[in-house]
């Protein structure tokens, strides 16, 4: 069951019995509605016309005033015009507290415990607690007591009649606030669609930046290839190479033709120094035996 639709469950047997109440039984209803543990919403009754007749009734439109009060206004209310209105009992008195908390709860989030001390007309915070406890056992407020900030946080509350010309202020603040949110959203609408559109340039950008990034790369990566192979194409390897390693064996290979052109020098000198292997031409055949004895 939604918070207040039980309210006007319970109001229900005073509905009925208020179609044959007139003049000091309707005054009595009236008693007893707002005595009533759980009655917390009187518009429907303050509606019948047997009951709106007390109000030009000379000795019972007190009575009428009261239902009033409980309906749509708050315990401040009642102390400004007490001398108008019949003596509250301790019931009547502890639920036209609640309802004034109710009230204070639709019109701010976060309730001070001071303001409602002041409000309330309660003594101790012990007792302002037990009260907004209560209220909170009755479901008529939801929210959670703060007693290290001192005050209570409302969550959510039930609804109270509205007063006569209150209709007419609430449609135009509900008006005002559809205007406002209809303006807000169509601001949103607008920045959403700028934001896509701001999305969309970008995401090309980017890829423009990346196919750009890419090409760039692959003919830096193209052109280092090339660089490599033109190296490869000038540089040779081995004994005539111009590399450190082709320069080293070109030396080592001079040095060992050095070494073989020094031995054949030396072979040659051996030969010229050697009597055994020198040349000896052989006499004519016709000298031989000259000389000879």
């Amino acid at each position: 069951m939604e918070m207040g639709t039980q309210y006007v469950v319970k109001l229900e047997p005073f509905l009925l019995m208020s179609k044959a109440a007139k003049g000091a039984a309707a005054a009595k209803l009236i008693q007893d509605a707002t005595t009533a543990p759980g009655v917390f919403v009187f518009g429907e009754l303050l509606e019948l016309p047997n009951i709106q007749e007390l109000a030009g009734h000379e000795q019972h439109s007190r009575f009428y005033s009261l239902l009033q009060l409980f309906a749509y206004k708050t315990y401040p209310d009642y102390i400004q015009h007490k001398d108008a209105l019949p003596v509250l009992n301790d019931a009547q008195t502890t639920k036209l507290k609640q309802l004034t908390l109710v009230s204070l709860a639709q019109d701010s989030r976060i309730l001070p415990y001071n303001e409602l001390l002041r409000v309330l007309d309660m003594p101790t915070v012990r007792e302002l607690e037990d009260l907004i406890i209560d209220a909170i056992y009755l479901d008529i407020v939801r929210g959670k007591l703060d007693q290290k900030a001192g005050q209570f946080e409302v969550e959510y509350t039930m609804g109270r009649d509205l007063e006569p010309g209150k209709v007419e202020q609430l449609l135009f603040s509900l008006q005002n606030w559809a205007s406002t949110t209809a303006s807000v959203l169509a601001k949103l609408d607008e920045k959403l669609a700028e934001f896509s559109t701001r999305s969309t340039k970008a995401r090309k950008e980017k890829e423009e930046y990346d196919k750009g990034y890419q090409t760039t790369l692959k003919e830096v990566v193209d052109k280092q290839k090339e660089a490599r192979n033109a190296n490869k194409q000038h540089v040779f390897t081995g004994r005539s190479g111009l590399t450190a390693a082709g320069l080293a064996e070109l030396r080592r290979e001079q040095a060992r033709q050095q070494e073989r052109e020094k031995e054949l020098e030396k072979a040659k000198g051996k030969d010229v120094e050697d009597p055994d292997s020198m040349d000896v031409d052989e006499p004519a055949e016709g000298s031989k035996g000259k000389g000879r004895k």
